[in-house]
């Protein structure tokens, strides 16, 4: 294995705050790493040290001579009075400006991502249009190593998706932090985890991290039990009178500190505790008459009519621009539509956590104070109340992290402060416009799990795939010029139909092209000699020995595929076994559909 990077000893701490330490590992040539950590526990301090932003106490980082490294940042700075393709276009090494090209490729790549007008300045763009136009002047350095900030934040789905499937298939080696969890299983071959100072390190994807690190905690929860048995019993030898143990040897006592440092380890877990119940929403929501709205030539919504039921639960996707964000403003009456009309119910109380964040806060008070100008007190039920120090606390927020000023916080414990104020107002039809972006995994499962029973509406835009498959139970799919589809499924529901659809739009092109091909040769013939018009199109003996082997491979494909979907429901498989018998029915799939389309082709010319 080729070294690309060396992390031996390194350790942070900002005062009193130990944010790792002693963190030792190395990244080889062809890694694909996740980081994963929670919010405040240093994942970007990590990687900016990595990446020479920030300064560490002690410790060594040693990369490959002449490595190049392309670093994809949070939020990355964009320098004003550039276009997208100036930022983008990388600059010719020494040596190459002679017929140098950079500028093209730039274009080339904005163009696939999405960006339209290249020379558009920068600070015109949106954050999803910069984060790619970011990402494009990554990539186009062609680096040997990439390290990755939340690549996905800011990204529409179709962009991840293209992102998920480039970074599978190339051979760059890759160090990420990203709260994506399907991005984290189809990209990562390993799992780095920050936790209590220390690393631990998982050689598999997501799901194989989940599994072992479960059964870490578990035989850590084993080993301190142990250890305060033991210390029980030695402190009862350390209470004895001092003569008793006079002649006892030193390691003992030596021993019973240990001992003691050892149990002092804390294996709870600090979550987030969205335990706030909604007020009453009644039996009337809401109802969209033949709403209509554009701008200009763009058509965002055409007649669209729709009744919200009680308890609903909308996720809303589409492409970056589509209208999605337009949709909630008009839904929240930010915007007022061009013709038709919103029918909102009585009982309705809107809870919004918008992209934007939090706008409206003067991020130079204090995090208790801005707190309580909204509320002295906050109501969780019928019975129960708390202050709104006692509340923010359910958020993670300590008394001394109360007392921290909003600027000074970081993205992700800004996210939690906004979802405080959200949920304190005790809304019964949540709209939540991309609440994943700057949360954490372990902040995400316990929104998901509020989310779940929530005892009112949610409308959700997110491009989050995992969060949609947990959260909604159907989709808007904004397709643009006022196409909004509602379909009756999750994310990866509705995707697979796509897929599917595609895949048979793919096979019927084969085969009318087959027929195109047959029927031309037979007009062609009919023109030619008698001799000619008794030769037919015949396969040759090469493609006679394809379709032979083709029938083989499908009659063993789809027998195996039978084999592996039967063991999956079988339930008698363990956790590996279901991940590798998982991805071999994805591979089989794919090749089991690409063989049967080949094998109509030559049926097509063979009859």
């Amino acid at each position: 294995m080729v070294s690309y990077l060396q992390i031996e000893g390194l350790t942070k701490s900002f005062g009193d705050r130990m944010l790792f330490e002693d963190v030792t590992f190395g990244v080889y040539e062809g890694d694909k790493i996740g980081i994963i950590a929670r919010n405040g526990d240093g994942k970007s301090t990590f990687l900016n040290i990595l990446t020479g932003r920030e300064d560490y106490d002690s410790g060594r980082v040693v990369y490959r001579n002449g490595l190049r490294v392309g670093y994809l940042e949070q939020l990355p700075p964009m320098q004003e009075g550039m276009s997208a393709l100036e930022y983008a276009t990388p600059q010719p090494a020494p040596g190459h400006e002679e017929n140098w090209n950079g500028a093209d490729l730039a274009r080339q790549m904005l163009t696939q991502f999405g960006i339209d007008d290249v020379n558009k300045p920068l600070q015109q763009l949106s954050g999803g249009q910069a984060k790619r136009v970011a990402l494009a002047k990554v990539l186009l350095t062609e680096p040997d190593m990439l390290i990755l900030d939340e690549p996905t934040n800011h990204l529409d789905i179709e962009m991840i998706e293209w992102l998920e499937a480039y970074l599978s298939r190339q051979r760059v080696t890759l160090l990420m932090v990203t709260h994506d969890r399907y991005f984290l299983d189809k990209v990562c071959s390993r799992i780095i985890e920050i936790d209590r100072h220390n690393i631990y390190s998982y050689d598999g994807n997501y799901d194989y991290y989940l599994q072992k690190r479960d059964e870490r905690m578990e035989a850590m929860s084993a080993e301190l039990a142990k250890v305060k048995n033991l210390l029980r019993t030695e402190l009862e030898w350390m209470r004895r009178q001092p003569q008793a143990r006079g002649s006892k040897a030193k390691y003992r006592i030596d021993n019973f500190y240990e001992l003691e440092n050892r149990s002092r380890v804390n294996l709870a877990t600090r979550d987030v505790s969205l335990d706030v119940k909604s007020s009453y929403i009644g039996s009337k929501i809401f109802e969209a008459k033949n709403v209509s709205k554009a701008f200009g030539d763009k058509v965002i919504l055409k007649d669209w009519s729709y009744t919200f039921a009680r308890y609903e639960k909308v996720g809303i996707v589409g492409d970056n621009g589509a209208g999605k964000s337009t949709f909630i403003k008009l839904l929240l009456g930010e915007l007022k539509p061009d013709s038709g009309s919103f029918d909102i119910g009585q009982t309705v109380r809107w809870g919004y956590y918008s992209q934007e964040g939090m706008t409206g806060f003067d991020e130079r008070k204090k995090v208790i104070d801005a707190v309580r100008e909204i509320a002295e007190e906050v109501r969780i039920d019928d019975k129960t109340r708390m202050t709104a120090s006692a509340f923010l606390s359910k958020f993670l927020f300590t008394p001394e992290q109360q007392q921290k000023y909003i600027y000074k916080l970081s993205g992700g414990e800004r996210r939690r402060l906004y979802l405080a104020t959200v949920l304190m107002r005790q809304p019964n039809f949540l709209v939540l416009d991309e609440p994943t972006n700057d949360l954490d995994i372990m902040t995400l499962t316990v929104l998901e799990d509020y989310l779940v029973n929530f005892k009112g509406c949610v409308i959700v835009v997110s491009h989050d795939r995992f969060f949609l498959d947990r959260i909604v139970d159907h989709l808007f799919v904004f397709h643009g010029n006022g196409e909004v589809q509602d379909f009756p499924g999750d994310y990866s529901t509705y995707r697979h139909c796509v897929a599917q659809r595609e895949k048979e739009r793919k096979a019927e092109m084969a085969v009318a092209a087959s027929r195109s091909a047959v029927s031309s040769s037979e007009d062609t013939a009919s023109k030619n000699t008698w001799r000619q018009k008794e030769e037919k199109r015949k396969l040759s003996f090469k493609e006679k020995r394809e379709m032979e082997q083709l029938e083989k491979d499908i009659e063993s494909m789809t027998t195996e595929k039978g084999e592996l979907e039967a063991a999956l429901s079988s339930g008698n498989l363990d956790a590996d076994a279901i991940t590798a018998s998982a991805k071999r029915l994805s591979e089989l799939t794919d090749a089991l559909d690409t063989a049967e389309l080949r094998y109509l082709e030559l049926l097509e010319i063979e009859g």
